[in-house]
C-alpha cells in the first residue's frame, strides 16, 4: 500500500474544506507535521475533528489507522503530527512453526 496515494487523498478531501485557509504537510526527521491555517476564532478541538473528519474519508475501505498528535499553535496556524499507519501482520507463511501463522488463521 502506497501511503502518497493516502496523503493526496487526504489533501483533495480536506482542500474544499471552509474552515481551512491552508495545510500543507512537512517531513522532518522522516515524521510527518500538518501544518493548517484555519479561519480564525476556529478551536483546537474543531481542528483536531476537521483532520480526522478527512482522513477518515481517505482510509475507507483500506487497513489503516490514523495517529493524529498536536504539537504547537500559533494564531490560526496549528501544527500537528499525523501518521497513516498499516498494520504489522505476517501476511505470509516463513516456515518456522510460528504461533501467529498465517496458515493457522480461521478465515
Amino acid at each position: 500500500m502506497d501511503l502518497n496515494t493516502i496523503w493526496e487523498d487526504f489533501f483533495y478531501h480536506i482542500q474544499p474544506d471552509p474552515d481551512v485557509i491552508h495545510i500543507e504537510k512537512k517531513l522532518m526527521a522522516g515524521i510527518p507535521f500538518v501544518y493548517v491555517s484555519v479561519v480564525p476564532q476556529t478551536s483546537l478541538e474543531t481542528a483536531t475533528n476537521i483532520l480526522k473528519k478527512h482522513a477518515v474519508k481517505s482510509m475507507k475501505g483500506k487497513r489503516l489507522t490514523l495517529e493524529i498528535n498536536f504539537v504547537r499553535s500559533e494564531e490560526n496556524l496549528y501544527v500537528f503530527r499525523m501518521r497513516f499507519l498499516v498494520p504489522q501482520e505476517k501476511m505470509f507463511c516463513c516456515g518456522n512453526l510460528c504461533f501467529d501463522c498465517i496458515r493457522l488463521r480461521n478465515i
